[in-house]
């Protein structure tokens, strides 16, 4: 697996933006961080993507968490503290607001039903009774 930190702020920058938030099926992730002060960057981030089939959010702040997802439209979003909410399971609905009617399709009528539709947010908000956090690699 590879990950590779870019600052948030060059991400945004146009020549940047495309390849940092290209979709790459391989062991692969960007990594940024930013500052209280810097959270609509990161919502602008998010809204900025192309596509909205799915989205994680790992953090252990629940006002941060309200205020990015109040924020942001993606299709089934996890929302949760132990980062096991960072892969699809099995009863994932792929597509925009959880939907498979508009994955990948684009036409007007599928567009209609995509954001017509409901977005799933699965929360992991329960932490069980003698949980760590796992060490940094």
């Amino acid at each position: 697996p590879t990950a590779v930190f870019v600052p948030l702020k060059e991400m945004l920058k146009d020549e940047h933006y495309d390849i940092a938030t290209t979709e790459l099926f391989a062991p692969f992730q960007v990594v940024t961080k930013f500052a209280d002060d810097e959270v609509d960057l990161v919502i602008e981030a998010c809204e900025r993507m192309s596509h909205h089939l799915t989205a994680a959010l790992v953090s252990n702040d629940i006002k941060f968490t309200h205020e990015i997802l109040a924020n942001t439209v993606n299709g089934t979003t996890y929302a949760g503290m132990r980062a096991r909410t960072t892969g699809a399971p099995q009863n994932h609905w792929f597509g925009p607001a959880g939907d498979t009617r508009g994955a990948g399709i684009g036409t007007p009528e599928a567009i209609k039903l995509v954001w017509s539709t409901h977005r799933e947010i699965i929360h992991d908000r329960i932490v069980p009774d003698g949980w760590a956090q796992p060490k940094t690699a």
